[in-house]
């Protein structure tokens, strides 16, 4: 039975966990980011939360860009180290065997790996709490088009989108309904 309770609930799982670059002065570095959202379709602008302490707090705050990443299931560990170890101490691209391509519209790394990817320069950046909210122009867009069907939604025959249950725990979609209201 739900109860009131005095400490926060975070409850925003399960949910896809994107992966952050950037890079400034020619070090690279890459991270999960569990909180990221659309702010905008038109014009397009993405929105990633970067906590104070992160490594690519810094690298972004100088640079001024990031890439967006979403890689499959088959890429969870990856997805866990980025979030686990620091890239101020790790090379996690090397750790995690993940190679990239240099932006066309930025300087951070693309990854090749994943099914979606967002190159973004920064408009803009607020603190609430313990995490910067950095806003970006999207200004370059890669798809794997053979992993979609012809509606835009991914194929579930090609593509395992892993979902973060939390506790480095990680599940894929499995049942799929779909509703027409009239």
């Amino acid at each position: 039975m739900r109860k009131p309770t005095n400490q926060t609930v975070m409850h925003s799982y399960p949910g896809m966990v994107a992966i952050v670059t950037t890079s400034y002065n020619g070090q690279d570095n890459v991270m999960a980011a569990g909180w990221h959202s659309y702010i905008s379709f038109q014009p397009p602008i993405y929105g990633v939360a970067i906590g104070h302490e992160r490594h690519t707090y810094e690298l972004m705050k100088k640079s001024g860009q990031f890439g967006v990443h979403f890689l499959p299931m088959e890429k969870a560990q990856f997805i866990q180290q980025a979030g686990v170890y620091s890239g101020a101490s790790t090379n996690k691209f090397f750790l995690g065997e993940m190679e990239y391509d240099r932006g066309i519209t930025i300087d951070a790394p693309i990854l090749k790996d994943a099914y979606v990817a967002y190159e973004c320069q920064v408009i803009d950046v607020n603190r609430y709490g313990d995490h910067d909210w950095f806003v970006g122009d999207m200004t370059q867009f890669y798809r794997d088009d053979d992993l979609f069907l012809d509606n835009g939604l991914p194929n579930d025959e090609k593509l395992s989108v892993p979902l973060y249950l939390g506790s480095s725990t990680y599940t894929s979609l499995g049942e799929r309904k779909q509703f027409r209201i009239d």
